[in-house]
């Protein structure tokens, strides 16, 4: 943690989609963090697990058919009692800046992206004359490497990572105190992965206006998190089942939780083991962990679900300290 007030403090998050036939789906459930004034929060899990719920939620986006619980604390504002109203107005751009996971639906196909950072930077900054705002939508596309020649193309004619730092772009104009990034590197190859979360990074580091900014970055790429996170939750069916430090999670100690063990150990520079079985389903999920039936540590206890307690949800963690691995 930075020491600093949350930027965002969510409590007891929860996301409930009703069925046909009365079933409900528990896309997310209780989930708590904070994230600081200065911070990066990288949140990672399998596909399906409840991030982008998560997002959705944060930013008043989910369908009619979904019901929250809990709150989400920016500042004042609880964005989970929020009307649609201040969204549009109040929050999103201006409070909360969005680098969605879909840039092809997020941007409008009829307009060049000239024209819609053009209109971004007029709303979001006041900029007015025809110069002013060619020049500051050229400057907020090179903050997204995004090429000064490929503005006057409609969406259209864009790649999916064009198209990704199209939407990054966008999302920074207003220099909003929280940024969510829901997969901001999706379709991107390596060096502009690092430039792009380099500059998602920068945006929380800057520190010229006098106010702390913060970063809450939904990820499969877990390089991209090392780099540039502070702390990591980390996601399994709707739960978050750790909070560590983003340093100990990705040296020594190492995670703690099983799940987040698996996680790495899947990746070519480590192990390269993938995780036995499948997640469950977040409509049928068991009473007790949800992770029991992939598990090699599982025992009794795993029938009953774990708290969140300290940093870890797990009935049998692995140690917190390398000499005590041996014991855990």
């Amino acid at each position: 943690m930075t020491g600093r007030a949350p930027v965002l403090s969510v409590r007891g998050l929860s996301v409930r989609f009703l069925m046909p036939g009365g079933r409900r789906v528990a896309a997310v459930t209780d989930a708590h963090f904070d994230v600081a004034a200065g911070e990066c929060l990288a949140l990672i899990g399998e596909s399906g697990c409840g991030k982008s719920v998560l997002a959705s939620a944060l930013l008043g986006l989910l369908p009619g058919n979904a019901q929250t619980a809990g709150a989400a604390l920016l500042g004042d504002l609880d964005l989970l009692a929020t009307d649609e109203r201040t969204f549009a107005r109040t929050v999103r751009g201006r409070l909360v800046g969005l680098v969605p996971q879909s840039p092809a639906a997020h941007l409008t196909p009829v307009r060049t992206i000239r024209s819609q950072l053009e209109e971004t930077v007029a709303e979001l900054t006041g900029t007015r004359g025809r110069a002013a705002l060619r020049k500051a939508a050229e400057a907020a596309a090179g903050r997204a490497a995004f090429p000064v020649d490929h503005l006057d193309h409609h969406p259209h004619a864009l790649s999916g990572g064009l198209a990704q730092r199209a939407a990054t772009a966008l999302a920074l104009v207003g220099d909003a105190p929280l940024l969510l990034a829901d997969e901001p590197t999706t379709g991107l190859d390596r060096d502009l992965v690092d430039r792009t979360v380099d500059e998602l990074r920068r945006h929380v580091d800057n520190k010229a206006d006098g106010e702390g900014r913060a970063l809450l970055m939904i990820t499969h790429d877990l390089a991209a998190a090392e780099r540039v996170a502070d702390r990591i939750a980390v996601m399994y069916a709707g739960r978050i089942v750790e909070l560590a430090d983003a340093a100990a999670f990705f040296g020594a100690p190492g995670p703690r939780h099983p799940y987040s063990r698996g996680l790495l150990d899947a990746l070519p520079d480590h192990a390269f083991t993938p995780i036995p079985g499948l997640p469950p389903e977040l409509g049928a999920l068991p009473d007790g962990c949800a992770f029991a039936a992939r598990c090699g540590r599982a025992t009794d206890a795993c029938a009953v679900l774990p708290p969140l307690t300290g940093t870890v949800a797990c009935h049998h963690p692995h140690a917190a300290l390398p000499e005590a691995a041996d014991r855990a």
